[in-house]
């Protein structure tokens, strides 16, 4: 894979991001999101997925998750949003 481990991007190196979120001066770090582990029930069962937010629609409420879904080629990682209804906390 090009880029690989070695790309640091924008986020410089790992030290330098540890050391900026000792000192305060990771904006990127200071306001994590809200995530919540939770189960999905579809058809292969009841799974688990990351909750990251709740959005009320004309039909009710859906979560954003993300979560394991199987393909024709195994199991891939998705994010999607949700009928309530489908999700349970962990």
């Amino acid at each position: 894979m090009a880029g690989g481990m070695n790309k640091r991007g924008s986020w410089g190196s790992m030290a330098e991001r540890i050391e900026a979120s000792r000192t305060g001066d990771a904006d990127s770090l200071a306001d994590p999101p809200q995530i919540k582990p939770c189960w999905v029930t579809d058809p292969h069962g009841r799974l688990p997925g990351l909750l990251l937010e709740w959005r009320h629609r004309p039909d009710g409420w859906h979560g954003r998750v993300v979560r394991p879904v199987l393909d024709s080629e195994g199991w891939v990682v998705v994010e999607e949003w949700l009928p309530a209804r489908l999700l349970e906390p962990a």
